[in-house]
């Protein structure tokens, strides 16, 4: 029997920490690296704009460590069962891994895959390489599934420290023939019309990218991350969402690289230190979508159904924009346009002001971040979508309702995000930046603004739109009163 074991690579564009990638090697024999092309398996959810982007580039890096490694990579397009069985049968493998992705479609198809291959007699193992904890480990002491993040992240220490990574392999055994492969420019990841200028400017994907962050994050940033995380005009987060959705970096690696920093030990973390939560939210996220496979596109709370929301083609174009009036707003969406990045309290400011000043649904914000975030997750984008619509698990109550103005007085004082983002504001003094609509005239004509031309004037009123967001949550609650049973 061959000894040639594909390795099929998906969310997990590494060498380091790759579970399949090891247990393939341990196998014995060659190793066959595979990467498949099939948007079309995705089913709502095919990678945006900005996602296939980022994934060209990653995947250039990742031929780049195979080759060092005397290994290459194999890309093939099509149905990602056909394209196994065909290259099963052109190269003789009698075992295929892989490295679990807990998206519902994706749970579909590797079940169905798993189960078609084995049938087949090929040996097939798959590996969890994306996240600390499975979903299935974390459970109350009821057995449920968790809906609050407090005490999952307890849960989730209290039934084990997170793994160490491993090591990446020194050689991969090349099989005695290479099956035919596509290029990386076959693939129809770049766009047609150069909008990506500002990515390659902002962005590094790859691997080797993603260590070099992690190191530097770790070595400048992340002992102030508390203090620094809000301020989208200081360069105080870490950056690495997008190698941690493209698996360039595991958790596993960032949880050790950033105790390893704060000098704790590897078993004893604390676990109320600010980043490794932000990795326990990413936890949870897929925890949720894992065991809620509906939530991308209904609310988790089921009264949400009848919500009131509206249907404004021109306000929902305005927030695509940048063009709402409100400054901190429309800096994030620029933000968002120009690099496929936003900051997350400002992503935090930009859907509370679509779902809340403007009564749009969560649905149409989760729809447009998914084809701009070079970064966009299915799990990840569910949540923060629902949370701030107030919707999902664990969700902010939705009278909690963000002012914009005050946000951007809190956390970007003085206007250097929001003059580096709209630079028809830079010539507005600081006190009026946030609220360019209420400045005086002679301070609008000094910094050459008119209102209205140069830059709108607010879509909506804040005040009105917050009473009116809580008028819709009261019509909810009374809706769900009148259907229950005397």
């Amino acid at each position: 029997m061959s000894k040639l074991s594909i390795v099929l690579f998906r969310q997990d564009l590494r060498i380091a920490d790759h579970p399949a990638l090891v247990a393939a090697g341990a196998r014995g024999g060659s190793v066959l690296p595979v990467f498949i092309w099939s948007p079309g398996e995705e089913g709502r959810w095919p990678p945006g704009a900005a996602t296939r982007w980022w994934l060209h580039h990653s995947l250039r890096e990742l031929e780049t460590q195979l080759h060092g490694l005397g290994s290459r990579l194999i890309i093939r397009e099509g149905k990602t069962s056909e394209v196994l069985q065909q290259i099963v049968s052109e190269t003789g493998a009698s075992a295929v891994f892989w490295n679990r992705r807990y998206e519902p479609e994706a749970i579909r198809r590797d079940t169905q895959i798993k189960s078609a291959l084995k049938s087949q007699g090929v040996f097939v193992e798959s590996h969890n390489g994306s996240l600390l904890y499975e979903p299935w480990d974390i459970k109350t002491r009821t057995g449920g599934h968790y809906q609050v993040f407090t005490p999952f992240s307890k849960a989730c220490l209290a039934h084990s420290e997170p793994a160490p990574p491993l090591a990446a392999p020194t050689r991969i055994t090349k099989p005695t023939a290479w099956p035919d492969s596509l290029n990386v420019d076959d693939l129809p990841l770049l766009p047609q019309i150069p909008w990506d200028t500002e990515f390659h400017k902002v962005w590094r994907p790859g691997a080797l990218a993603a260590e070099s962050a992690l190191a530097t994050f770790c070595s400048n940033s992340v002992r102030g991350y508390s203090e620094e995380r809000n301020r989208p005009d200081h360069q105080g987060t870490s950056r690495l969402s997008p190698a941690l959705h493209f698996g360039e970096l595991s958790p596993r690696q960032i949880w050790q690289a950033v105790c390893q920093s704060l000098h704790e030990q590897p078993d004893a973390p604390r676990a109320g230190e600010p980043y490794l939560r932000q990795l326990l939210w990413r936890e949870f996220a897929h925890h949720l979508l894992f065991h809620f496979p509906h939530t991308p596109t209904a609310p988790l709370r089921e009264e949400f159904l009848r919500f009131p929301w509206k249907s404004n083609q021109d306000n929902l174009q305005a927030w695509q924009k940048g063009l709402t009036g409100y400054p901190i707003v429309d800096a994030g969406m620029r933000e968002l346009w120009t690099t496929g990045w936003m900051h997350n309290r400002v992503r935090m400011i930009v859907a509370s002001f679509l779902v809340k000043d403007l009564l749009l649904p969560w649905q149409s914000g989760a729809d447009w971040f998914w084809d701009t975030l070079v970064d966009a997750d299915l799990a990840n984008n569910t949540l923060g979508w629902q949370w701030t619509a107030g919707c999902g698990a664990d969700a902010a109550p939705y009278f909690r309702i963000f002012n914009p103005t005050t946000q951007s007085e809190k956390f970007d004082p003085e206007g250097t995000y929001i003059r580096r983002w709209i630079p028809e504001l830079a010539g507005l003094a600081t006190p009026w930046i946030h609220r360019p609509a209420a400045a005086p005239p002679l301070e609008l004509r000094a910094a050459k603004i008119k209102l209205g031309t140069t830059y709108p004037k607010p879509i909506v009123d804040h005040d009105m739109a917050r009473k009116r967001a809580l008028d819709a949550l009261q019509q909810t609650r009374q809706n769900m009163d009148g259907e229950r049973p005397a």
